[in-house]
């Protein structure tokens, strides 16, 4: 591959809200780009990795609120945390800052008088729900409510996750604050709009500019396009943690104004801190030569993708180069979970286990495509033991002690295998490419296959056999220097995923450069350091004790209640002479009571008593997919339907199954009676379909 011209990039991450843990999901996206950073580097070109907490808004108010400390302070411990954490991941950031800084304050001012002065800014009342109770402004996060479209309950004010319909809060039905409990008040407010419909054609075909955008997101965002750009409102009220309009006493711009201009802060702060060499200006001037890349969620892409560039625009500055989108991440298949111990926080792992294993097994399922990732703690061990340790670190471990004790740590003056070695030399041209195109997965694979061809070199040359024969010593050292210098190009190749192991093993071969380049470079009569153990396989007890830690449970405190209840009951009738009244605890046992979460539920045409509800309870069919159970309950006289859907029930899924004249019913749910009235008991949407009350 000829060497490319130097090139200048500026890296982004999406900011962590300064609100709680960085956790696994928010690691996938970081490392990423990690990697990407240092794979880059590698290449030769000047990088600059820049991040920033995202430290405003009406959470982080009422956090500290509840903290009893001031919002500076909470950001501040905040950020102490996710450094550490980012740190402990070896994600290194160049600089990271946060949003609340001087110098973000000053460029979002100049980017909003920019954009008022060119005619995006408007000012209209909006009607908004305010709590009476806090005295305060509602966010669509502090509002929830009934879905105005498909009835479900305990809806945000902005979307509902059940159906996927976006509405303004004030057309919640039976809206509430969560803050408080009180029913919002509508109040009317002037608001600040920044015009986004004055940027629709400059944005159809920003982004289907090539390269801008993961082609799905582009396609997903026509249909925006297609419905109509409308005003994005970018002020809040206070009381408000942020930072005050410009001439608007009392406002503050809403936080995704200033979260992304933060990127700018941050990069800005580094030059003046660390980078004096570096002009802001050549960065993010219109006509700038220089690459500008945010990694981001794809959780996040309409602000980054619409908002964010035409904001840019508007105030005559460069747009982003490319927007790298990844997506979410699962673990064992399902979305992370506290109550399973799989909502793990990155503080949590480290206390466990070494954060490569993760960062290899993370690039081992990272591609350039906007796709979930799934975090399989089984697949997980079994991959890093099998790969790094059993491969990679035991080709070392297998040659380097022939070279270490009986030929005084020197390699040989010549290379017995210079089609094998430079077979390898050769491969890192496709690992380097793909590694460009983040094709992380695809560069693991040909990293692993090589791996598998230096294994396959010394079993047929058995070094270990060879070396009980004296006479054999020359051969023993040129198959063990072959050996070594295999090992030191995968490791190389490695590099931005695993850089602690890449810089052990540097210092093992005492070498001074480690980039791509230097892998042309074959070792001959070259002195190496006593080979110490470099990685230990993954040991089940420390995953199990990472899952068991990172458990809490969440099970309602009025089930607690009733089990104790129910517990004080049984302990009673077992010590009573005559139980004949009772059930025993055997008995007990046999119902299994499932907890289950209503996927639909209807009125029973016919049927004035009926409701018929679809029902996942955890079960799979032999593709994996749900398998519902249907249930027919006869509580129509005190529920609608919409009152039930979406909602998590309990299910006695060991009664036989009952047919009805309207179908089969697999089941019954659990309601408590009073004077003939039937309340459905309801548990915390927390808990997983499939769970069992014991």
């Amino acid at each position: 591959m000829s060497a490319q011209p130097k090139r200048q990039i500026l890296v982004t991450n999406a900011l962590p809200y300064a609100n709680g843990p960085i956790h696994m999901g928010h690691l996938l996206g970081y490392i990423q780009a990690d990697i990407w950073v240092r794979a880059m580097r590698a290449m030769g070109h000047d990088v600059t990795y820049v991040c920033a907490d995202d430290a405003h808004g009406t959470a982080i108010m009422l956090r500290a609120e509840a903290n009893g400390i001031s919002p500076e302070q909470q950001i501040a411990n905040v950020q102490v945390e996710h450094e550490r954490d980012f740190a402990g991941f070896l994600v290194d950031f160049d600089h990271y800052d946060s949003t609340n800084s001087d110098t973000n304050r000053k460029r979002s001012e100049e980017i909003y008088l920019k954009n008022r002065e060119a005619g995006n800014i408007s000012v209209r009342p909006v009607t908004q729900l305010f709590d009476p109770e806090k005295q305060m402004f509602l966010s669509d996060r502090f509002i929830k409510g009934i879905c105005p479209k498909c009835g479900a309950h305990d809806q945000y004010g902005d979307s509902c996750e059940v159906c996927g319909t976006t509405y303004n809060a004030t057309e919640l039905l039976n809206p509430y604050s969560t803050l408080s409990g009180a029913t919002p008040i509508e109040k009317d407010s002037d608001h600040y709009f920044f015009q986004l419909p004055n940027f629709s054609e400059y944005l159809q075909g920003w982004t289907r500019d090539e390269g801008r955008l993961p082609v799905s997101i582009a396609n997903k965002l026509d249909e925006w396009f297609e419905a109509g750009l409308n005003d994005w409102d970018i002020s809040r009220d206070a009381p408000y943690f942020g930072f005050e309009i410009p001439d608007a006493p009392n406002k503050y711009f809403y936080v995704w104004v200033d979260a992304p201009i933060g990127y700018m802060a941050s990069f800005e702060n580094y030059i003046a801190a660390k980078r004096p060499d570096l002009n802001f200006m050549d960065f993010w001037k219109k006509d700038s030569d220089k690459e500008v890349y945010h990694f981001i969620g794809k959780d996040i892409v309409y602000f980054h993708a619409l908002f964010w560039p035409a904001m840019l625009h508007g105030a005559n500055y460069r747009t982003p180069t490319s927007l790298f989108v990844n997506g979410f991440l699962t673990v064992n298949g399902e979305k992370m979970s506290k109550s399973r111990g799989t909502f793990i926080k990155a503080e949590t792992y480290l206390q466990h286990l070494n954060p490569e294993y993760l960062r290899y097994y993370f690039a081992s399922r990272l591609s350039d495509k906007v796709e979930d990732a799934d975090l399989n703690l089984e697949d997980f061990s079994q991959k890093v033991n099998s790969d790094l340790v059993g491969k990679v670190v035991n080709i070392a471990s297998r040659c380097a002690k022939f070279i270490n004790t009986q030929f005084d740590n020197k390699l040989s003056k010549t290379c017995s295998e210079n089609d094998l070695v430079n077979e390898f030399i050769t491969a890192g041209e496709s690992i380097i490419q793909h590694y460009e195109q983040r094709e992380f997965s695809t560069a693991i694979r040909e990293i692993m296959a090589l791996a598998d061809k230096a294994n396959q070199y010394i079993d047929e040359k058995k070094p270990w056999s060879l070396a009980k024969d004296p006479a054999n010593a020359d051969e023993v050292q040129a198959i063990c220097s072959v050996g070594l210098n295999l090992f030191r190009q995968l490791v190389i190749y490695l590099a931005p995923v695993l850089p602690k192991l890449a810089n052990e093993v540097q210092e093992f071969f005492k070498l001074e450069s480690f980039d791509f380049a230097s892998r042309t470079q074959i070792l001959l009569d070259h002195e190496i350091a006593t080979f110490q153990p470099l990685m230990q396989r993954v040991d089940k007890k420390a995953v199990d004790a990472m899952v068991d830690a990172s458990k809490e449970s969440l099970q309602p405190q009025a089930e607690k209640t009733a089990q104790k209840a129910e517990k004080k009951q049984v302990d009673k009738a077992e010590t009573k002479a005559d139980a004949s009244e009772f059930i025993g605890i055997d008995d007990f046992a046999k119902v299994t009571m499932t907890v289950a979460k209503v996927l639909e539920c209807n009125k029973v045409e016919g049927a004035d008593k009926l409701l018929q509800f679809t029902l996942d309870v955890g079960e799979k069919d032999e593709q994996g997919q749900v398998k519902t159970r249907n249930v027919f309950s006869g509580i129509a006289k005190f529920y609608q339907p919409e009152q039930l859907q979406g909602k998590t029930v309990v299910c006695v899924t060991n009664l036989a199954p009952r047919k009805m004249k309207f179908g089969m019913s697999e089941g019954m749910i659990l309601s408590a009676e009073k004077d003939g009235q039937l309340t459905v008991i309801l548990l915390d949407d927390a808990i997983p379909a499939g769970a069992t009350l014991a």
